[in-house]
This record gives C-alpha cells, sequence and structure tokens, in this order.
C-alpha cells in the first residue's frame, strides 16, 4: 500500500517521518512541498480495495495533516509502429543519419528552420530539458556529452539512475528517443543530431512501473531551479472515451512549478497532444493537454497534412512535424543499445522537438517566463503549408486550426523575437458565472446559452479561456460542445466521441480554447451543446474563466519595438446592489438563453486576492498597508471569497497545505461536503435526501424508485436462489426414480407371470431350455 502523506510544519523531522514499524519511507520521497510517499510493509502492494482502517489509523496521528492513497493510473506513450519508406536529402553535417532529417533540413520553408537559429550561434547552450518517460539511455555515444545527471532522477526504482531496464521487446526505448532529438550531439559522425544540441538533457524514469498521483508529482517537480523544460510525451489512454487528467498532488507541482520555478520565472512544460484520431478521441478530454500551464504540441505529416493519429481540439497551440501513414517518412534519433532509428511517430516525437526549439529561444533570451514562451509560440507560428478544412482567422487577424493550433514552430523566428521580448504583462483571471442552471438538453436537439461579459476585471486581453462545465449525460460520446467569442471565433470545446459511452456526464470539466488569444473578453459569448443521442441529458452548471492581461504588448516589425495598448475604459457601473444583482441575472423565459455581467476581481495568478474591509481582516495575518487587501491568512483561517473566515460556508469545503488554505467548491448537488465529489456530501438540499451508504445526495423523487429499484435486486436474487435449489431438488428426485426403476424384474418376468402358470420355477426352467431366457436374466 503506497500512501502520499502531508505533515504538519511543526511536527516534521526528517530522519523519523513516521515513526511506525509498519510503515517505512520511500528513498528520496518528498514529493511537493511536504508531501511525502511512503508504503505499509505488511499491505499487498497492488490490492484493488482501499485499507481502511490503516488510512484511518495514519491520518489520526497528529503529525499528520492529510493522507491520499495512490492508485494505479494508466498512462500511455504517444508513439506508434508504422514502416517507413526511402528518403535521399543531401549531406550538411557528417553525422550520419542527417541527410534522413527531411523536417530539419528541406528549406523552402518546408521544414522547422532550426539551421538559422543554429547560424546565429544558438544551440541551447545553457538551457537544460528533461525527458519525463521510460527511462534514458545516459551513455549512448551521441548522448552522453550532454547529459544532465542534476536532470535526471529514477522515480521507479527511487534512484539516481534513469537507465532504461531492457527486455526482449526494447519496449523501455521511448524516453532515450524523445532525448535525442533535443540534444543528440552534432558533428560527432554518430547517428542524429538534436534540435538544441547544445543543451543539457536529462530524464526521468516514471513510466516503468504503476503511474500514481503522486508519481507524477515528484517526476513534474524534481530539481525545478535547475530544469528549464519538461519534456512529456504521455498521458491518458487514447481510445475515444477516456476522460483524465492530473491529481491533487501532480496539479499542485504544476502550480509550484509555474510560480516558483526557474527562480519565479516558471518551469515550461512541453505536452503531446495525444494519439487517439483514429478512435476520434479529443485531447480537450485530457487533463494535461488542455492544460493552461502546459505547451501543447500536435503533429504534422512531410507533405502538410493532418495524421490519421492526431487529436484535434481547441487547447493545441502549436505543431511540429512527425510521422504520417505508411509511405511517408517518420522522425531519425537516438535508439537503445547505442543505435540509431529512422521510424520515431506519432505526437511523442513531436512534443521532443517543440521542447527543443523553446530551448532554443530561452538562449537568445534566459529572463522568458513559462507565459512569455507561449505568447512567442502563438505569434510566430506558420500556418503556410499546414493543410487542413477547419482553418479560421480568430479575432485578431490571427490563423487558427483545431489540427494544428497556430501553425508550425519556426525556431529562427522564435530566437529573433525572443532577443526583443519584453516580459508580458502581469497575468490576471476572472469568472463569470451563470446562475442556477438546472437546463435540459432533449436528444437530437441543441441547447444555446448566451452570456453577456459586460466587465472582466484586470482582462483585457486574452490568453486562455476555460468553459467548466458540470452536465448529466445518459451517453457522454453522444455530447458536443462549442463556444463563440464575442469577435466571432468560434472553438470546439468536445467532439462527438463514438467510443465514449459512460453515463458520468461532467463534473465542473475546464475545457479549454486558446482560438482567441489577444481578442477582448466584453460582449457576448454563446455556449452551445448539441445532444445527437436518444436521451435527455441536463446542463448543472457553466461558467467561463478568462486568463489575461490588462494591457498588450503589439509588436511593430519595422521599428522593432513594443507599443503599450491602453486598456479598456468600462463604463460607470456604480448602481445599488439591487439594481446590480437584476442586472447580471437577467433570464430570457422565451428564447431560453440567459445574460449575465459579472463584476470580478482582479487577481494574480494563482491565488485570489480582493479587497477587504476593516472587520473582515481578522482572520489576516498580514495586511497591504497601500490598499488594504488581506494577504494571509491565519492558522486555521481559510481564505474565502476576497476574505478570511473560520469556516467555510454552506456549498464549500477547505483545502488546505503549510503555506495557506482556502474554501473550495462542494459538488452542485451537495449542500455541505467533505470533499469536492458527489460521494462526499455531508448533507443535502431541501428537495434531496442523503445516502448515508454512499454518501450522495439524491431528489426525493428520485429516492423511491432507488428503493424498489434496490428492493426489486433483493428480490430478483432470492428468486433466482430458490430457483436453483427447486431445480436441485427435482434433479436430484428424477435420479433417484430413475435408478430405483432400474432396480425392478424387467418386462420379460412379467410375461411369464401372465402365462398363469403356478408352478414359476419350472416354467422359467422351461424357458430356458429353450432359449428364450439366459441365466443371466
Amino acid at each position: 500500500m503506497e500512501i502520499a502523506v502531508q505533515l504538519n510544519p511543526e511536527e516534521f523531522h526528517e530522519r523519523c517521518l513516521i515513526c511506525t514499524s509498519n510503515w517505512r519511507r520511500i528513498t528520496s520521497c518528498r514529493i511537493v512541498d511536504n508531501w511525502y510517499h511512503m508504503v505499509h510493509t505488511s499491505v499487498v502492494k497492488r490490492s484493488t480495495e482501499p485499507h481502511l482502517g490503516i488510512h484511518v489509523k495514519l491520518i489520526e496521528d497528529r503529525r499528520v495533516r492529510r493522507a491520499e492513497q495512490q492508485r494505479v493510473k494508466s498512462r500511455s506513450k504517444r508513439d506508434l509502429i508504422i514502416k517507413r519508406g526511402p528518403s535521399n536529402i543531401r549531406t550538411v553535417l557528417n553525422d550520419e543519419m542527417w541527410p534522413q532529417m527531411w523536417y530539419l533540413n528541406r528549406g523552402k520553408g518546408l521544414d522547422m528552420n532550426v539551421q538559422e537559429a543554429w547560424a546565429e550561434g544558438i544551440t541551447g547552450h545553457g538551457v537544460v530539458v528533461t525527458i519525463l518517460d521510460d527511462g534514458l539511455e545516459k551513455n549512448h555515444p551521441d548522448l552522453y556529452m550532454n547529459y544532465d545527471p542534476q536532470a535526471s532522477y529514477d522515480v521507479n526504482n527511487h534512484d539516481e539512475d534513469p537507465m532504461p531496464r531492457y527486455d526482449v521487446l526494447d519496449s523501455n526505448r521511448h524516453g532515450t528517443r524523445c532525448a535525442g532529438e533535443v540534444a543528440a550531439t552534432a558533428n560527432n559522425s554518430i547517428c542524429a543530431v538534436g534540435v538544441a544540441f547544445g543543451a543539457g538533457v536529462g530524464g526521468v524514469r516514471m513510466l516503468d512501473g504503476d503511474v500514481t498521483d503522486a508519481v507524477e508529482a515528484r517526476s513534474l517537480s524534481l530539481n525545478p531551479q535547475h530544469i528549464d523544460i519538461y519534456s512529456a510525451s504521455w498521458g491518458p489512454d487514447d481510445d475515444g472515451k477516456t476522460v483524465d487528467g492530473p491529481g491533487e498532488l501532480a496539479t499542485r507541482a504544476f502550480i509550484e512549478g509555474i510560480t516558483k520555478g526557474r527562480n519565479g520565472k516558471g518551469s515550461i512544460f512541453v505536452w503531446a497532444s495525444g494519439n487517439g484520431g483514429r478512435d476520434h478521441d479529443n485531447c480537450n478530454c485530457d487533463g494535461y493537454t488542455n492544460s493552461i500551464w502546459t505547451l501543447s504540441i500536435s503533429s504534422a505529416t512531410e507533405n502538410g497534412q493532418v495524421p490519421w493519429y492526431s487529436e484535434a481540439c481547441s487547447s493545441t497551440l502549436a505543431t511540429t512535424y512527425s510521422s504520417g501513414s505508411t509511405g511517408e517518412k517518420q522522425v531519425v534519433t537516438t535508439d537503445l543499445h547505442h543505435l540509431c532509428t529512422s521510424s520515431h511517430t506519432g505526437t511523442s516525437a513531436s512534443a521532443p522537438l517543440a521542447a527543443g526549439i523553446c530551448a532554443l529561444a530561452l538562449e537568445a533570451n534566459k529572463k522568458l517566463t513559462w507565459r512569455d514562451m507561449q505568447h512567442i509560440v502563438v505569434r510566430t507560428a506558420k500556418p503556410a503549408n499546414l493543410k487542413a478544412l477547419d482553418w479560421v482567422t480568430n479575432g485578431v487577424g490571427r490563423n487558427v486550426s483545431h489540427s494544428f493550433g497556430y501553425g508550425l514552430m519556426d525556431a529562427a523566428a522564435m530566437v529573433r523575437l525572443a532577443r526583443r521580448w519584453q516580459t508580458v504583462p502581469e497575468q490576471h483571471k476572472c469568472e463569470v458565472s451563470a446562475p442556477h442552471m438546472g437546463r435540459p438538453i432533449p436528444p437530437k436537439s441543441q441547447l444555446t446559452l448566451e452570456l453577456h461579459v459586460k466587465e472582466c476585471s484586470g482582462v483585457n486581453f486574452l490568453e486562455h479561456v476555460q468553459a467548466k462545465v458540470s452536465l448529466m449525460a445518459s451517453r457522454r460520446g453522444d455530447l458536443q460542445i462549442q463556444l463563440t467569442s464575442p469577435q466571432g471565433t468560434k472553438s470546439v470545446l468536445l467532439a462527438k466521441r463514438p467510443h465514449d459511452v459512460s453515463k458520468a456526464g461532467f463534473t465542473q470539466w475546464p475545457f479549454m480554447s486558446v482560438h482567441t488569444w489577444g481578442e477582448r473578453p466584453h460582449g457576448t459569448w454563446k455556449l452551445e451543446i448539441h445532444n445527437e443521442g436518444r436521451y435527455q441529458d441536463t446542463l448543472e452548471e457553466f461558467k467561463l474563466v478568462f486568463y489575461g492581461t490588462e494591457t498588450s504588448l503589439e509588436f511593430d516589425d519595422d521599428l522593432d519595438k513594443d507599443k503599450l495598448v491602453p486598456p479598456v475604459i468600462h463604463e460607470d457601473v456604480s448602481q445599488d446592489n439591487t439594481a446590480i444583482g437584476a442586472r447580471h441575472n437577467n433570464v430570457d423565459q422565451e428564447s431560453g438563453s440567459w445574460t449575465g455581467s459579472q463584476q470580478v476581481e482582479r487577481v494574480s495568478h494563482p491565488e485570489v486576492q480582493r479587497p477587504t474591509t476593516e472587520n473582515q481582516t481578522s482572520g489576516c495575518s498580514s495586511v497591504d498597508a497601500s490598499n488594504g487587501r488581506c494577504l494571509e491568512c491565519k492558522l486555521n483561517w481559510y481564505y474565502h471569497d476576497g476574505v478570511c473566515v473560520y469556516e467555510c460556508p454552506a456549498g464549500n469545503y477547505g483545502v488546505s497545505d503549510e503555506t495557506k488554505a482556502v474554501c473550495s467548491r462542494c459538488h452542485y448537488t451537495c449542500q455541505t461536503c467533505s470533499g469536492p465529489s458527489n460521494t462526499e456530501c455531508t448533507s443535502c438540499y431541501e428537495d434531496a435526501e442523503l445516502l448515508s451508504s454512499e454518501s450522495q445526495c439524491v431528489l426525493l423523487e428520485l429516492s423511491w424508485t432507488m428503493q424498489s429499484t434496490l428492493w426489486f435486486y433483493r428480490m430478483t436474487i432470492l428468486f433466482t436462489i430458490n430457483l436453483l435449489l427447486f431445480l436441485s431438488l427435482a434433479i436430484y428426485m428424477a435420479i433417484k426414480w430413475y435408478q430405483r426403476r432400474r432396480s425392478l424384474p424387467m418386462f420379460r418376468y412379467s410375461k411369464v407371470a401372465y402365462s398363469g402358470n403356478g408352478d414359476t420355477s419350472k416354467e422359467i426352467d422351461r424357458l430356458q431350455e429353450n432359449g428364450t431366457l439366459s441365466d443371466s436374466e
């Protein structure tokens, strides 16, 4: 049994984390902050059931603040196996397979323009990239010169050596292949050349074993002050029916990375968008690629086509080359056993190429933040030569596609822009929530909602837009969701997924779009939900979350300088609260649409801050004297809606770590709860009742149905048992009757009795002499 444990800071002692005989600490077990990875020696590792008794004993220890049992997740590498065709490219470098590296050396706008960056002396020197995967062959002759042990770790075996485990299938070749794309040594007459062949490269072995939330978190948070870029070519199953993302610990690792990594400039996470195209998967159902913290990369074939494995979604930022169909060229890179391969495939091959290009830009300007890198990618990606039917021009004149994002990454253009780049203004966040929803979505029809955003404090120029949706569905794969911005840019948040037959629906799932990058949030947003199924679904909750800046840096290529665009001036909305509330919750009963405008606090990512009045600062441990804002809450106080509260109000539950405590929303079915799930309710609204066995709220009109259904199941089981007993008894009686009948005299003896002869023995003798009756009879 493995478990992640958060210790109280005042009880922390490095040499004795949990002093009991059955718990042992996993070597180098620190995950993030004050969380530690522990294992219970007397519990079977692969038990499918949670060990509640042991879990309860642990959390009752005064030294333990929280504990979370680790469950194995399904994580798939995003490469493919396809045959490749021949290639003849002229040699420029002396690396033996350089002529076959078509995606770097074709020229004429048909490659990723890395040679121009190299010509300017940019090779990734001083930048460190780590590959989160199944290991790294650190002694490979084309890698050992750039290998960085400080960027490497074996999370599966808990040691410093990331060497892969060898088997007859070479199933752990993935990480070594990805590393060669980034930093294979140039001009050494061996194998290939990396995009950033001057960069340091490391490997984290974390996919060759059980992948849990703790394993992911420890990988994502490895040495964040030394590592600049984390490249990941894996994710939840690309089967067209999975909806999954990072857990609590991995999410915390992402936040720690973008806020504290690289001395506050933020770690850069590059992610492969997914290979579920053949199964009609959508990368917006992957919580890693649709995160605002990751740079999601898709693939293009050598002919600029959409690969058969590619997943289209609105969270993809850009594209690099990779494999295509049979006969199209693939990616050249290092391989296990000190070999080289020309058959690396899928979006697994695209993400490391993107990481290498980002390393080139980072060498050109070490001050780039994680958001600067995304801005530079958006501004320099090339739509030319990429063929797709879904190219559109967004509200600020940029071409964007659900298949390719903003286009093919251009290394030289990114380097040049990075050199003169000024850090983007501070990121702000505002949320616009709908009133109580519960809107039906009839079968074979659609629901359209309109939301008028008049103000979005602190956000005048958009970066990422999230539509957080909670809905109940009879068949989740029948749903399609589209979001249209005030400037008319349409983002397909979710396409139909035929393999997804789940009835789970979505619970506050953050569908994300980058298609409105640079647009303004003000105006009418339109959400359309199409139900192609046979049953009615229900939209329970919907809100828009806008990330962006108050001002925008617009670049003038002719003057080679920045122009600061002034912020939008809003109308005065200083009416009384009643008028504001009425305006914010305007519902058009006839059209079925609703409009609202919400004044949202100005925030600084990722923490929410709002001015507090004097009587609301009793729980504040520190207050900004210049504006009266509460900066921190006291111990045992929770930050909620801009103030510090001792207890979270109804509809919220407390979440805390060693640095802060906040109130988060319960599931919409719970009046009070102990966590975010609909199975963690502690009390319900008046129209529902609590099922104590499941801690779940059920509507009163449905509860009798559920109880009667349970009664029906029980009676069915009882009837089945009785029926089996009756059939068994009947079969037993039949067998006994048959056996008894065989033991009685047969028909020929009856004939003797019927002859009427009184001397039966004489008659029998006579029949035997005549041969009519044998001795045995």
